[in-house]
């Protein structure tokens, strides 16, 4: 019977057949499916979605929202103030300084480690990365804990960053991120590439070539692997997907997020959580600034600041803001110190963050970081409560203990406690 099924599968082997159907469902291995809202979840919290952006590399703080004017560690950098008193940023920040009213700047973050890959892990998972676990980003938590609110779009989306910086960790794959590699693309593979007849003639091939394997061992992974081809078919055969063809937006609108990557993305991340997409990630790379510091940040600055700025505003005119959380992170700062090529390094002992809309309070800094910019002065915070944070805006509860498949408890973001007076 099997050897029948596979030649009537004619030129395409079943190792083909698997892999085109990876690509032609999108890559679904890790597909976020529907789950239940979680009765556990805290009804304090005022965001239903995020935007999460992330600065690739560890952003200067220094130079963007902890200016330290006056001092040699400012170097050439200009600074200006800001729509809000006693709020000043760097000088290229010039549509941020416009929007500080409903940000509240995190400028006491301490991360307890200075590598790129460490870093990027605690971020987005507050815990330290380990050889025997792998823990699940903030998009993952939020749909295993509160579940996903369109039926047909993903709940977590990745733009322009690669999928391994946040993942489903120990949870069930299907909470993990889409990645998605250009905002310009499109949705990858969302239209099968011959007629809908041959599309489920070969779906049945499958099936039935499956249905023996998956009798024989009925595991919760199997499962799960069979039912995304149902997700995947649902969302194929919708015409949701149109969110993510971002031409359908006015030309006006386009080039007002700025004309490259990450400002297409963050337009691409206000259009998903229009459509109830829960969390997105829009990555932004090239902060990483060992050499020429001041020349980097001339051309990378600039396009956060126009993509950061008109987002808010375009949020807040369609009446989003309060439900959209909006964040800004990065892995660690840069040294105050300027070394030898103009070039600040690795700086993790003291970096800012931002947090706005969701329900967060704007207008106002948290924390303070010395006259130099070396270190915390007041109020501390640590990578898990910045992540606390996030997690309280959402109303997630934070107590709530999950345990890995090994036995260990987790939790949301570790041992974390929401910042004073954000929320």
């Amino acid at each position: 019977m099997l050897k029948d099924i596979v030649h009537r599968m004619n030129e395409m082997s079943r190792r083909q057949f698997a892999a085109r159907a990876a690509y032609t469902f999108l890559g679904v291995s890790m597909w976020p499916m529907l789950t239940p809202k979680s009765a556990a979840a805290a009804a304090t919290g005022k965001a239903k979605n995020v935007i999460y952006l992330y600065m690739s590399g560890g952003m200067s703080h220094l130079d963007t929202f902890d200016p330290k004017p006056g001092t040699p560690e400012q170097g050439p950098m200009g600074v200006i103030n800001t729509n809000v008193s006693g709020i000043r940023l760097g000088e290229h920040l010039k549509g941020m300084a416009k929007q500080m009213d409903k940000v509240a700047v995190v400028n006491s973050l301490r991360s307890t480690t200075g590598a790129h890959e460490q870093g990027q892990y605690m971020m987005h998972t507050s815990y330290a990365m380990r050889g025997t676990i792998i823990h699940p980003g903030m998009g993952s938590w939020l749909l295993a804990l509160d579940g996903r609110h369109n039926p047909v779009l993903p709940g977590n989306v990745i733009i322009g960053g690669s999928s391994s910086q946040a993942t489903s960790g120990f949870l069930e794959s299907k909470y993990a991120p889409l990645p998605i590699g250009g905002a310009r693309d499109g949705l990858p593979y969302g239209k099968v590439p011959f007629s809908e007849k041959d599309f489920y003639d070969r779906l049945s091939l499958a099936d039935a070539y499956d249905k023996p394997f998956r009798h024989h061992y009925d595991q919760k992974q199997i499962r799960a692997y069979t039912n995304l081809y149902s997700d995947a078919i649902k969302l194929m055969n919708s015409k949701d997907t149109e969110v993510f063809d971002i031409m359908k937006e006015p030309e006006a609108m386009r080039t007002a997020y700025g004309n490259n990557g990450f400002g297409q993305g963050c337009l691409l991340a206000r259009r998903l959580v229009e459509q109830q997409v829960r969390f997105v990630e829009v990555n932004l790379g090239g902060w990483d600034t060992h050499t020429d510091n001041f020349d980097a940040l001339e051309d990378r600055v600039p396009v956060l600041d126009q993509a950061m700025s008109t987002l808010l505003s375009d949020l807040q005119s369609r009446g989003l803001l309060d439900s959209t959380l909006v964040v800004l992170a990065t892995e660690f700062g840069r040294s105050p110190h300027i070394n030898g090529s103009m070039g600040r390094d690795h700086h993790p002992k003291a970096f800012s963050g931002l947090l706005a809309g969701g329900g967060i309070k704007g207008g106002q800094v948290y924390g303070k970081t010395t006259s130099n910019g070396f270190d915390v002065e007041d109020k501390e915070c640590r990578i898990p409560d910045f992540n606390a944070t996030i997690a309280a805006a959402l109303g997630l509860p934070l107590d709530k203990v999950v345990k890995s498949p090994s036995g260990r408890p987790f939790t949301v973001a570790d041992k974390g406690k929401p910042l004073d007076g954000l929320l």
